[in-house]
This record gives C-alpha cells, structure tokens and sequence, in this order.
C-alpha cells in the first residue's frame, strides 16, 4: 500500500484519439508530472522520478495538508497558466524559483485514500473519489481537478489543436492504475510546422537519414533538432541534389554531433513536428523552399 511515492502510469503515444464512448479524454498539460502524498496534516510532492520536491511547491502542499483525509496520494501536474488559460512550461520554471503562488495542480488520479490502495480500482471509481475529495473547481484554487469528457475523442482533439494545445490524454474507462509505461493511457500530441535551415545530414546504417536543422532568430542560426528526409519523390531528389551541391567542410554553428554531411547553409526547408517541445521531435521534412 503506497505511503509516499510510487513509479507513476505513463501514457503511450499514439497517432490518432480513440473512438469510441468506452474512453475519456482529458487536455495534455504542458508542466511537471507531479505525486501529493498527504499523511497526517502534512504533504510532500515528488517528481515522476521520484525527487522531493516539497521546498518547491509549498504552496501546493500546504493547501494539500488541508485536505479532509487521513491519507491520500494524488497524481497530476504542476502548471503555470496563461492569460488564456494554457499551461505556459517556459513560464513555469521561472515561478518556481521567483513566484511559487503562480503554480497550479492539476490533479487527475486519486492512487490512496485514507489508508486504502485505489489503484485496483476502475479510473472513473477514483476520479469520482478524487472530486469528492479536492471539491468544486474554484478560480484562484491551487488545486484543481482536470476535467474530461467521454468519447468524441477526434472531435476533442481537433479543438485542442485549434486552441494551440499541447494534445490530450485518452484513458479507457474500468482501467486500473499500473506504474509504467500503459496501452490504456495514449497521448495524443499536437503538431505545427516552420521553416528551417539544413546544417548537415546524417545517415547511420539501418535508420532514416536525417537532416540536422536550425532556426533563424534574429540573424543567428540556432540549433533546432533533426527531421527525417521523407519528401516525395520529386522533392527528395531534388533535396539531394542540394545536398551534393552545398557541400561544406565543416557546420555553420558549433555543433556536438561529429559525423555528418555539413552544408552551407543556404538549404531551407519545412518540418512538421510535435508542438511545444524545446528540440525538435518526432519531426519529417514537408518541402524545399526556395535556395
């Protein structure tokens, strides 16, 4: 029976939502995953990697310490919040060093109550405890339950990307809570597309080749990430042409990687990639720009 933190349940990814009224859908924050363990009118947060992160969140815990329960473990995620409402990450790490009462949790799963283990119990049995316990969403809450509906999940998810959100989490319904990696949680991320210029290309016996990219800002070439080559026949070739073409003997910026095909850094091109990551992921090159 858990009495501080356990390995938390981690979505897998997937490409599309589900169908279907036999899965809910909730907003894919963008923060720190984060466990509440509450004991005995006091409370620490842990990291999903499970670091005490108390000093932290003293906001958060203390208002955890408040709750009406002997005992309680609380998953979710701590957040910082936009003037729309979005989870801001960038924003996040700078109040919890410099405004801590700007943090949110976000709670969506209830794993102990009162010295009783709920992880064998079906999601919605403890999300129905879990908004017994936490009450009515307020504004100004620091604590808040995520909310979710059930099924429509590709009409869900479309109005996720049309807000600029990060994606959404499904979960089947009666599923129980098992630490680790699950088929019964799927993210369902949002992506964008910009233009980028080629540095270099990596090819590596066995995987997809790929082009190493970098952003323009404010005049200087930043390292963005890589992209798979996947272009259309017409433009693929057209792209190695260029490639051949632009030939450089070392990178325009510095880079760590050593083993590449560098270029000068005239190729432009469009990536698709997962929205709101630092580095660019699973990313696929969409088209050439002009040289």
């Amino acid at each position: 029976m858990p009495r501080g933190f356990i390995e938390p349940m981690m979505p897998t990814l997937a490409d599309d939502a589900p169908c279907g009224d036999d899965w809910q859908h909730e907003i894919k924050y963008d923060g720190y995953r984060t466990e509440i363990a509450v004991s005995g009118g006091s409370a620490r947060a842990f990291t999903r990697n499970g670091h005490d992160w108390t000093s932290k969140y003293r906001p958060l815990v203390g208002a955890a310490a408040s709750l009406a329960c002997s005992t309680a473990l609380i998953d979710g995620e701590v957040i910082v919040q936009d003037e729309a409402g979005r989870s801001d990450f960038h924003s996040l790490r700078a109040a919890i060093h410099q405004s801590p009462a700007r943090l949110a949790f976000m709670a969506f799963d209830l794993l102990e109550l009162d010295g009783r283990d709920l992880r064998r119990l079906p999601l919605e049995d403890r999300r129905s405890r879990l908004a017994d316990l936490l009450g009515e969403n307020r504004p100004g809450n620091c604590l808040q339950m995520s909310t979710h509906i059930v099924g429509s999940g590709e009409e869900f998810f479309a109005a996720a990307d049309a807000h600029n959100l990060e994606g959404i989490v499904s979960k089947k319904l009666g599923s129980r809570y098992r630490s680790g990696r699950s088929k019964s949680w799927l993210k369902i991320k949002t992506f964008e597309q910009a233009e980028f210029v080629v540095l270099g290309v990596h090819r590596e016996p066995g995987k997809p080749t790929v082009a190493l990219l970098a952003r323009e800002q404010d005049g200087q070439l930043r390292y963005a990430g890589n992209a798979a080559v996947t272009l259309a026949a017409a433009e693929r070739e057209g792209f190695w042409r260029a490639v051949e073409a632009l030939s450089a003997a070392r990178p325009a910026i510095r880079m760590a990687r050593s083993e590449a095909q560098w270029l000068e850094p005239r190729l432009r091109v469009t990536a698709r990639y997962l929205r709101n990551e630092e580095t660019l992921r699973h990313a696929t090159l969409t088209g050439i720009c002009d040289l």
